[in-house]
């Protein structure tokens, strides 16, 4: 399809030009955002006052000692997708694993489900909504949802730097966009970004006159692993009750900085100038996943994967 003609009030834009296009400012965005993100989360966290986890009422209905046979959830959304590869996700198999060491009943993102949400066109619909907009989507002329899907093959873009990002209620591995690391010859470059990949599919789905009703435009790129659906394991008798177990929740926070020390030293570019495998994430190896209907931990339905996949 012809080059895009990104407007005004694109969301994803403003970051762009407030880091006057340059991938080390865009990288910096997004790295102060989570560690910024991190720092006030464990403040929270290990503060005196912390009542416990945020836990997800829903999963906990759908998953775990408290499920409910035949609940469906009733929050219906229209998303579009990136999965990880499966080296990614043999990174966040170990993570989880560490994660369990801790907390072992806390709910882990099968493998099959996980994903990074480059877009989220709707959430929290009917079903019939739902379809309504899948169908404004298979009717458009001007963009199909196999051009979107496809559309970060010839746009690739590339993931750098994982750390384990948190608060409350969930973890995730969270990414910043390269900005020139380990680049090789006939590389492109990183001008073009994740970031970018995500103004231009916002503009895209505009295009094929869907509304957009995202929550997520702040920098991050981040594929959930792990959230909380009960706090047993936190919990311990004390003088005037079952109480939470302060120490095992400053327990969690020390695995989580210490994972995330080894990520730092094991899969970041180093100093000297080498770059460690299994660390990069190439957006556009694979085509996008559009999908449709009950997906907030990863399930739904396919609207298209492009005519690659």
């Amino acid at each position: 399809m012809s080059s895009l003609a990104i407007s005004e009030d694109n969301p994803f834009q403003v970051l762009i030009k407030e880091s006057d296009d340059n991938p080390t400012a865009l990288q910096l965005r997004y790295q102060n955002h989570r560690v910024n993100r991190n720092e006030q989360q464990s403040t929270k966290i290990l503060a005196d006052s912390f009542p416990g986890w945020s836990l997800d009422p829903i999963l906990s209905r759908l998953d775990g000692p408290g499920k409910e046979d035949g609940y469906l959830d009733p929050r219906n959304c229209l998303v579009i997708w990136a999965r990880p590869p499966p080296h990614i996700r043999d990174l966040i198999c170990f993570i989880q694993k560490e994660l369990k060491e801790v907390s072992p009943s806390i709910w882990l993102m099968p493998p099959q489900n996980l994903h990074t949400t480059v877009l989220e066109v709707a959430h929290s619909l009917t079903e019939k909504e739902i379809e309504h907009l899948v169908q404004t989507l298979e009717a458009s002329k001007d963009v199909t949802a196999a051009q979107i899907a496809e559309y970060p093959v010839a746009h690739k873009s590339r993931l750098l730097k994982p750390m384990v990002s948190f608060d409350a209620s969930a973890m995730a591995l969270s990414f910043v966009p390269a900005a020139g690391e380990n680049l090789q010859a006939g590389d492109s470059g990183d001008d073009y970004s994740y970031h970018h990949l995500r103004r231009d599919v916002f503009q895209m789905v505009r295009q094929a006159q869907l509304p957009v009703a995202s929550r997520y435009i702040v920098p991050s790129a981040h594929v959930t692993i792990a959230r909380f659906i009960n706090n047993e394991d936190f919990l311990v008798q004390g003088a005037e009750g079952v109480e939470l177990d302060r120490a095992r929740v400053k327990l969690l926070v020390e695995k989580i900085e210490a994972i995330n020390k080894k990520l730092e030293s094991e899969f970041w570019p180093r100093a000297d100038g080498t770059f460690p495998e299994g660390g990069e994430w190439i957006v556009g190896q694979q085509n996008l996943v559009i999908r449709r209907g009950r997906l907030w931990y990863g399930g739904g339905e396919t609207v298209s994967t492009g005519s690659d996949n």
